[in-house]
């Protein structure tokens, strides 16, 4: 029998279970409360248990399916985790800290088949999903970080904006998204938590319809099919006459504000042109619409791209804010420490591959 996390159980699931291996159904939370506020790392720690029960657990469930191999700490304070996970695939989590609190950048999946050529995550195109379970339990290491390091700190923010592309692992994510939030575990509030999507509209519409008052963001990173086909292959399957009618029902449905991410790139997207080609696309939306400029962290395998100069930037952010289009720059995090998403892990295979 192949054991799955135990972080990979809804409450419903665990009380299910309980109930079905002959304990009562009290004992549900009572496994709740130790995995999430007490937040042990085995199951013999749950001293209120009887044997049975814990012995159940640990012939059915995995605690601690992901292995710290490297944390890098920058000088602002950010934090970068590479977890190895039991079938010895690499991931990368990150821990930022902002005057609001902390937030934790999960990944969810082992590489991106997305294939967007600006980014690191997408040099290794994916192996697999990663299962609820060990979404959850990145944010678990970095809380028991915190534990150890800052006490009575915690993990206040989420972002889904790690390697790989949630939607394209719609059922775990839900679950993890569900799990992260319930009121009686880790409780991170709802409108504290983004998704981020490269834009998969078909999954746009089923996450509207989720009743969930969870944030979406959508990697945009070009006004027209051309541009964004050139960057982004995804548009290929769903150009913009198919995203943007998602959007609208997805803005429609929730009446819940859009963050638009654009990645300002060197003399390829970053001209008044397409900032005002932007402005035009989101002109019926500005109400609900984010843009998040964000300067590009050059990756040595994509050497065709630089980052836009600073004039460049705020003359691009002039355009968005004379046309009423709500905007930013993106403050930057762990600049020194790979900043690119997915930039860690590609330097640690290699290393690894070179030593084979």
């Amino acid at each position: 029998m192949v054991k799955q996390s135990i972080y990979s159980l809804m409450f419903n699931e665990l009380q299910d279970w309980i109930v079905e291996s002959g304990q009562k159904k009290f004992r549900a939370q009572q496994v709740w409360d130790w995995l999430y506020k007490k937040r042990i790392k085995s199951f013999d720690e749950m001293t209120n248990l009887n044997k049975d029960l814990i012995g159940k657990l640990e012939n059915n469930f995995l605690m601690g399916t992901l292995t710290e191999e490297i944390k890098q700490e920058s000088k602002d304070g950010t934090i970068k985790f590479l977890f190895k996970l039991e079938d010895g695939n690499l991931i990368e989590t990150v821990l930022m800290k902002f005057n609001y609190g902390y937030s934790v950048c999960v990944t969810t999946q082992v590489g991106c088949s997305i294939g967007c050529t600006f980014c690191a995550s997408g040099l290794l195109t994916k192996n697999r999903d990663l299962t609820a379970g060990e979404i959850v339990e990145q944010i678990l290491k970095v809380q028991h970080h915190l534990d150890d390091k800052e006490k009575e700190e915690r993990v206040s923010h989420i972002v889904v904006m790690g390697i790989g592309e949630p939607f394209d692992n719609y059922d775990a994510l839900m679950s993890f998204l569900r799990i992260v939030n319930d009121q009686n575990g880790l409780s991170i509030g709802a409108r504290h938590i983004t998704v981020s999507t490269s834009g998969l509209a078909n999954k746009i519409y089923d996450f509207a319809d989720e009743n969930i008052q969870i944030n979406l963001a959508v990697s945009l990173h070009a006004p027209n099919n051309e541009l964004r086909t050139k960057i982004m292959k995804i548009n290929r399957a769903f150009p913009l006459e198919k995203l943007m009618p998602a959007i609208d029902y997805y803005l429609e449905k929730t009446n819940r504000r859009i963050t638009f991410e654009y990645i300002l790139l060197r003399d390829v997207n970053d001209h008044k042109e397409e900032a005002r080609e932007l402005v035009k696309l989101l002109k019926n939306k500005r109400h609900l619409s984010y843009v998040n400029l964000i300067p590009y962290n050059p990756v040595d395998e994509h050497n065709q791209y630089e980052r836009s100069e600073k004039q460049a930037i705020l003359d691009f952010y002039q355009v968005l804010l004379e046309n009423g289009i709500n905007g930013g720059v993106r403050v930057e995090h762990g600049t020194d420490i790979d900043a690119a998403c997915g930039q860690l892990r590609s330097k640690q295979i290699k290393k690894d591959k070179q030593k084979a």
